[in-house]
C-alpha cells in the first residue's frame, strides 16, 4: 500500500516499484501488469503507467505486449556497475578527503558507527541501511554533484547482492572495516589512501559476491 507523502504519486509507485525489482522481490522473466500493480498497491493506473514508463528508461523492465517483463541486473550489468565504480569511487573518496569539512566528517562518522554497532548485534538489514548512508554520505563529501548522481544510483541497483553479501557476517565484518579505514584516510586529509582504500573495499565487495574471497 502506497502512503501520502509530500512527493507524487508516480514518484512514490516508482520508488517502491524500482525497490522492489532491484532487491529481488519480483524476479528477473516476470511480468507485471498495470492491473495487476493496481490491485497490490491500492492506486489507480495512471500513475503505474508512469511508473512502468520511467522503469523502462532505466532499463530494469521491457515492454512484452503481454505486459512489463522484469529484467533486473544482470551478471553483465553487475560486471560494469563495480567496473565504473572502481574507477569513480576512489576519486570520489579523494575529492572527500580533500574538500571534506568538520561537519561533513561528523556525518560520515555517525554513518560508520552505527554499522559498527549494527553489527554487534547482527542485524543485516541496518548494517545495509547504514552502508547505504555511508557511501552517499561519501559523495556528498567529494564536493561533486555529477559523482553523486552517478554513483548513488549503481550502488542502489546492486541492493540485492548487496543484502545477500552484508547478511554474511564475516564479510559484513570486513566492509565496515573497510569503511573505517576510507574514514580514517579522509579525516586526516590522505587522498591518495582514501582512494586506494575506496578501491579495494569496491573489490572486494565484488569479490565476495562471485564467491572469490
Amino acid at each position: 500500500m502506497i502512503e501520502h507523502k509530500t512527493i507524487s504519486l508516480a514518484d512514490q509507485v516508482f520508488e517502491h516499484l524500482e525497490n522492489d525489482i532491484l532487491s529481488g522481490k519480483y524476479q528477473r522473466g516476470e511480468i507485471l501488469t498495470e492491473s495487476k500493480l493496481s490491485a497490490e498497491l491500492g492506486v489507480s493506473r495512471t500513475p503505474i503507467r508512469e511508473a512502468l514508463r520511467r522503469l523502462e528508461q532505466e532499463h530494469i523492465i521491457e515492454e512484452s505486449g503481454k505486459g512489463s517483463v522484469v529484467i533486473g541486473i544482470n551478471e553483465k550489468d553487475l560486471a560494469d556497475i563495480f567496473m565504473i565504480r572502481k574507477s569513480l569511487e576512489c576519486q570520489a573518496a579523494a575529492l572527500a578527503a580533500q574538500n571534506r569539512t568538520e561537519e561533513q566528517l561528523k556525518n560520515l562518522r555517525e554513518a560508520l558507527e552505527f554499522q559498527e554497532f549494527y553489527l554487534e548485534k547482527h542485524d543485516a538489514e541496518q548494517i545495509k541501511l547504514m552502508d547505504s548512508r555511508f557511501h552517499e554520505t561519501l559523495y556528498k563529501l567529494s564536493g561533486s554533484t555529477t559523482f553523486y548522481d552517478t554513483l548513488v544510483p549503481l550502488h542502489k541497483k546492486i541492493q540485492k547482492y548487496r543484502r545477500a553479501s552484508l547478511e554474511n557476517r564475516s564479510r559484513a565484518a570486513a566492509s565496515v572495516a573497510e569503511h573505517r579505514k576510507i574514514f580514517d584516510a579522509i579525516e586526516v586529509q590522505d587522498a591518495p589512501l582514501a582512494a586506494k582504500y575506496a578501491s579495494e573495499h569496491v573489490e572486494n565487495a565484488y569479490k565476495h559476491i562471485l564467491g572469490k574471497d
